[in-house]
């Protein structure tokens, strides 16, 4: 396994609603960048294919019909990923699938990673398999095409609710079995896993992460407030890992026309075209060093290279699943009995 690993963050966004032409756009623009410096990994944002639902207006306790006509053209901008699709190589004796068939959108990222020959990590709106329920999902492709892990997002934040489902501890696979929701997979260029935007928030989806040695740990995210930053350092620094967060830049012209929120911004805004999501990409070392970013107000691509040997020296002093997890704390606290209300307080 190299111990150096050129990475490359993009700062993107889809064109929103439309799966094949942000597939396009994607592979285009991985091709582009590759030309100009090679990559090991490349890592696109949070809900890549086919849009971050920004401003999408379902009120509680009432809907209207064009609410309902927005969602289904955010179903049908989605991507079914095969239940048997983890581990498995979909571009043998399989068929070459045609847009609008089932798995058209997932074959077409299994061919970009081989292409390429790159580990490709990506953020998707993923579609059930039977029915109209969407989660907020990353997947991981292997330089050979091959899918090597699924995380859908535990808790979608907010409004986000409305439209995601909540992820499980596992998913379901084929033949009735199950696969982890929180993978890190070793691969020839190390340990990758990662989490979804606030998911990083979560203190205990993050220890499943560092207990299982993850060592390039990526963020694709929707935050675009000064406020991501630190908290990605925090989390390099207290997983001794590297962090890889990326976030979509984008701004009214990235949607159709007649996207319902265009209509609350004012004249001035619309002709300004001025950003939803300001970006903020970045990848920061694992003593909490930023080695590239972050990327403000425009879409493009940070680069920088790794070495992984690094993080030996950077858990002499802390090693959050080795001698600083001291897990007997938590141990400790299970075994105590429960305190009554009058001792509580």
């Amino acid at each position: 396994m190299p111990s150096k690993v050129k990475v490359s963050a993009v700062q993107t966004c889809p064109v929103a609603f439309d799966l094949t032409a942000s597939l396009d756009k994607y592979e285009k623009l991985i091709n582009e960048i590759l030309q100009k410096d090679r990559a090991d990994l490349v890592v696109l944002p949070e809900a890549s294919l086919s849009a971050y639902p920004r401003f999408l207006d379902f009120q509680i306790g009432t809907r209207t019909d064009d609410n309902r006509e927005w969602f289904s053209r955010y179903v049908k901008s989605s991507v079914k990923v095969p239940l048997d699709a983890v581990g498995k190589n979909w571009l043998i004796d399989k068929p070459i699938y045609r847009e609008g068939d089932d798995f058209y959108a997932f074959q077409r990222l299994c061919l970009v990673s081989k292409k390429q020959g790159i580990y490709l990590s990506i953020g998707v709106v993923e579609r059930s398999l039977v029915g109209s329920t969407l989660w907020c999902t990353n997947l991981l492709f292997s330089p050979i095409g091959v899918l090597l892990s699924k995380h859908r997002k535990l808790q979608p934040t907010a409004a986000e609710r409305i439209v995601w489902s909540q992820g499980e501890a596992t998913n379901p696979a084929a033949n009735g079995e199950v696969e982890d929701n929180l993978p890190v997979v070793q691969t020839k260029i190390g340990k990758i896993g990662g989490l979804i935007c606030w998911e990083n928030y979560m203190p205990l989806a993050r220890y499943q992460l560092y207990r299982k040695g993850v060592e390039i740990y990526t963020a694709p995210t929707a935050d675009s407030r000064p406020t991501n930053l630190p908290s990605m350092q925090h989390i390099a620094q207290e997983g001794r890992c590297f962090v890889i967060s990326v976030n979509q830049y984008h701004a009214p012209s990235h949607f159709p026309a007649d996207y319902p929120p265009s209509l609350a911004l004012s004249q001035s805004e619309k002709e300004e075209n001025k950003a939803w999501s300001r970006g903020g990409t970045s990848i920061i070392g694992p003593l909490g060093q930023i080695l590239a970013g972050p990327l403000w107000d425009q879409e493009g691509v940070i680069n920088a290279e790794i070495d992984l040997d690094s993080l030996h020296g950077a858990r002499l002093d802390f090693d959050v699943a080795g001698h600083y997890s001291r897990h007997d704390i938590m141990l400790g606290l299970l075994n105590l009995p429960a305190a009554s209300a009058e001792e509580a307080f």
